[in-house]
């Protein structure tokens, strides 16, 4: 076997959860961790969507919503048939651009956002961490947002979700290191995905402008003069899974072609 076929399959007998599957990071995500070998637990609310992914790429579909304590544990109990899960990628989030101001919204709108964009990170990466120390090998990639280093109007309860994703992780790598883990975050700046669609067409609304003429303003942000491929952040992320990565512990990581929105 050559080297690079090696490195290939370098997550043979891994069992990965990845939240957010069905669509954008997640998939690519998942697809790329299930190419290299890991048994891949892909977990979202669009059953049939999953069920594409398994087609394509032989990862074990989980239609479930983890808005719930409850859920998390059903989650990773899931993924405890088929071994121990030691690689954890957060990557479920709900939108929260052009949201309302603050004394617009309710405590609804900002219960529902924690949840699932940090409420559920710390409840899965708690029981993973304990698989983690059972092996002694242990991956957890959160997925952030640049904005989870930066305020904007009209965001709170989003922006406030991915600057607490960040300072779970910062904690969590510290708890995970003496048992060979890893905990980093990755921090996109605008990426391509549905949800940043729903989004763009949000503003779009807003402004009077087509969607297309919003993506157009958010790839002029950016000095390479476009928007990231949902691939690009899946790279970064698959290697922040592999036993390439144990040096790299309890960082905040942007990947944004040098943009810092």
């Amino acid at each position: 076997m050559s080297q690079a076929a090696a490195i290939d399959r370098d997550l043979d007998g891994k069992v990965a959860i990845v939240t957010g599957a069905s669509n954008g990071i997640g998939r690519a995500a998942a697809a790329q961790l299930a190419a290299r070998g890991a048994r891949v637990l892909a977990v979202a609310r669009d059953q049939s969507r999953l069920q594409s992914l398994e087609r394509e790429t032989g990862a074990i579909p989980c239609a479930i919503s983890i808005e719930t304590a409850e859920a998390c544990v059903e989650v990773v109990s899931r993924a405890r048939q088929f071994g121990s899960p030691t690689i954890l990628i957060n990557s479920a989030g709900r939108g929260g651009y052009l949201d309302r101001p603050i004394f617009e919204q309710t405590s609804e709108d900002w219960r529902q956002t924690l949840a699932v964009n940090l409420d559920a990170c710390f409840e899965l990466s708690r029981h993973v961490a304990l698989d983690i120390r059972r092996s002694g090998f242990g991956r957890i990639v959160m997925i952030s947002s640049t904005a989870g280093e930066v305020g904007a109007p009209a965001m709170s309860a989003y922006c406030a979700s991915k600057h607490g994703v960040i300072g779970l992780m910062r904690s969590l790598a510290h708890d995970i290191a003496p048992y060979g883990g890893t905990c980093n975050a990755v921090l996109p700046s605008w990426v391509r995905t549905e949800m940043a669609e729903q989004d763009a067409l949000k503003e779009a609304a807003q402004r009077g402008l087509s969607a297309d003429a919003v993506w157009a303003e958010r790839a002029q942000q950016n000095p390479a003069g476009r928007i990231l491929d949902v691939q690009e952040v899946a790279n970064v992320v698959s290697f922040l899974a592999s036993a390439a990565a144990s040096g790299v512990n309890g960082q905040a990581i942007t990947v944004s072609i040098g943009s810092n929105w």
